[in-house]
């Protein structure tokens, strides 16, 4: 048997690479002659920039910065070949970084993040990817663009201080004296395209809890936020930003850097690529995925979800372990991920669970492992020669060789008006390619 373990990180707790390891540890317990393949995938988010530095040649270089409440942090970007240089916002401006007891995403800035993005440009480079993911902010970009050279005003002409809920009270942007090197970079924002910065489904209402927002500062950066896609139209010309695919990535950063001429761009199709993804599933038997929280949202832009999407198309049975199961888990099964279990044994204290979480995977893919190995004999009983070959109803290819690929997924379709082509998300080549400046 074929085993694709093809995992995310656990926030605060696992990298990917360890979820990996683990979940291949207890699949050995189970199967020990089984060929068991691990593929540690980022999404944008924590250890990004080093697994891409890893896969594609290039190397980490520290830097200190401000952190998201503004005291030093020690952070990194990668140089990769071909002139490009990833930048982590989470390695800067993570929710990891913010203690629990001072959470509040209305207080927290991205301005390291812009640090980031000068420090690149200093090393000459032609590209800077900015991978968004895992953010403990909520300021629209706002920071990032201050540290780049911009000044936000309020009515009396005074700079605004940190945080996204001084944003309420922003009358105008002043980019005079915006880094110029800016516009000599091709400036790319991998970014999940389900998120937007206002509306029902804004930024703030879907991420800002997450983040140690009360109810009542929600509402106070739902409409920071509002005012912020405001003044960025009007004094930027950045026009379809309010609900443009991408644009509330990192708490409203895709919007930030949209508006000087960042391209947000699906993060699966840039990031993903270059580990040949579609390739390994379509020769595996079984494909093992997982993530800290298997919930509602994980259909939307989730790394279980593009996954099991993509395993959908050779009609390959993928199982995803998760730290916790949340409200709306059951959705998953839509997106092609055919079950689903908790790692954590039984009720205990969070700080427990994430102490406990290399061992929890250990026995849970062990556990996993030898629910489907009844069901294998179970099958073999009424006279089936196949283990996990069955075709089933509904999923093309089940049992079947793999049909050839069909093509990358559709991009998210524009909502709203645009300009400067910011609203709509293009789809990109493989980034082995785009970084070393093959293709446009």
């Amino acid at each position: 048997m074929r085993i694709l373990i093809a995992p995310s990180g656990f926030k605060e707790s696992l990298s990917a690479g360890m979820v990996a390891e683990a979940i291949a540890r207890g699949v050995r317990r189970v199967l020990p002659l089984a060929r068991t393949e691990t593929l540690p995938l980022v999404d944008g988010g924590e250890g990004s920039a080093a697994a891409l530095a890893e896969a594609l040649g290039g190397r980490l270089v520290p830097y200190r910065t401000s952190g998201p409440l503004g005291a030093p942090v020690d952070s990194h970007l990668a140089l990769l070949p071909g002139g490009s240089a990833v930048v982590e916002m989470a390695a800067t401006a993570g929710l990891r970084l913010v203690p629990r007891e001072l959470r509040d995403p209305g207080l927290t800035t991205t301005y390291g993040v812009g640090e980031l993005i000068a420090a690149a440009l200093g090393h000459g480079v032609r590209r800077v990817l900015v991978g968004c993911g895992d953010s403990g902010t909520s300021d629209g970009g706002a920071g990032a663009l201050t540290a780049l050279g911009a000044r936000l005003l309020d009515a009396d002409g005074r700079e605004l201080p940190a945080g996204g809920a001084a944003l309420t009270g922003l009358d105008r942007i002043d980019v005079a004296g915006l880094d110029p090197r800016l516009a000599g970079v091709e400036l790319l924002v991998a970014c999940n395209p389900c998120n937007v910065l206002c509306g029902p489904r804004g930024v703030a209402r879907v991420f800002g809890p997450q983040k140690g927002a009360t109810p009542e500062r929600v509402e106070e950066l739902s409409a920071a936020m509002e005012r912020w896609a405001a003044v960025l139209e009007r004094d930027l010309g950045a026009a379809g930003l309010r609900t443009a695919p991408g644009s509330g990535a990192s708490g409203g950063l895709g919007a930030g850097l949209a508006a000087v001429g960042g391209r947000l761009l699906p993060r699966f199709e840039v990031l993903l690529d270059h580990v040949d993804l579609d390739a390994k599933i379509a020769a595996a038997d079984l494909v093992i995925t997982a993530e800290g929280a298997i919930d509602a949202q994980t259909p939307s832009g989730k790394i279980p979800a593009e996954v099991a999407r993509r395993a959908k198309r050779y009609g390959k049975p993928v199982l995803a372990l998760a730290g916790t199961i949340g409200a709306g888990a059951g959705q998953v099964h839509e997106a092609g991920i055919d079950a689903y279990e908790s790692i954590v044994p039984g009720p205990m204290p969070m700080a427990e669970a994430i102490d406990g979480g290399e061992e929890f995977l250990v026995a849970a893919a062990e556990r996993a492992l030898r629910m489907i190995m009844v069901g294998a004999r179970l099958q073999r009983a009424g006279g089936s020669p196949e283990i996990l070959g069955t075709p089933r109803p509904g999923i093309a290819g089940n049992g079947q060789a793999p049909p050839p690929p069909v093509g990358r997924p559709a991009v998210p379709p524009t909502v709203g008006e645009a300009s400067r082509g910011i609203a709509r998300i293009p789809v990109m080549p493989p980034l082995g390619e785009l970084i070393r400046g093959r293709v446009a």
